[in-house]
């Protein structure tokens, strides 16, 4: 049985992942007309990434004897500047999306809840990868800069990137 405080921030991390997959779905969109489909394959693989953690919250809680509680979701924005500007907004995303996990964690230890802490782990190993590939694709455009044959084999290499589901969908 899961306390009221973390039932109810359980609920806001599902709803946080799904804005993520929201939000790169847009991107996704968004660099497709930018004709960079390599970029736009690279952000629905995020999409993908983020509906399965999304799902994995929702079947923790229900697991836990819990109801899901969806609440309203933002729309994400629409059009960005540029390939850098999507990616910087990437990373800034996955780093609050880190903190949360971060205060979730804290939070299931306060409530000496081991099995929330053990299940978040999971997404703390997973966090320290995403924040790593959006740094290291940002650090690549920065020193592409305005080259236009560098941003094309850039996204030849996003264009290669598969969606893996995690062992477990639990």
């Amino acid at each position: 049985m899961l306390t009221k405080k973390l039932k109810d921030a359980l609920n806001k991390q599902l709803n946080n992942e799904i804005y993520s997959a929201y939000l790169y779905l847009s991107m996704s969109s968004y660099a497709g007309t930018l004709g960079l489909k390599g970029a736009a394959n690279w952000f629905m693989v995020q999409y993908q990434e983020e509906t399965v953690h999304a799902m994995k919250f929702f079947n923790f809680i229900n697991s836990r004897g819990e109801h899901v509680e969806l609440g309203a979701i933002a729309a994400p924005p629409v059009e960005f500047k540029n390939l850098l500007e999507m990616m910087e907004k990437t990373l800034t995303h996955e780093q609050f999306i880190t903190s949360s996990i971060n205060d979730l964690t804290d939070l299931a230890l306060t409530e000496k809840d081991h099995a929330t802490y053990i299940f978040l782990q999971w997404f703390v190993t997973e966090q320290v990868e995403e924040e790593e590939n959006d740094r290291d694709l940002i650090g690549k455009l920065k020193l592409i800069g305005d080259n236009g044959q560098g941003l094309l084999m850039l996204d030849a290499e996003m264009a290669t990137r598969v969606f893996v589901p995690p062992p477990t969908a639990a």
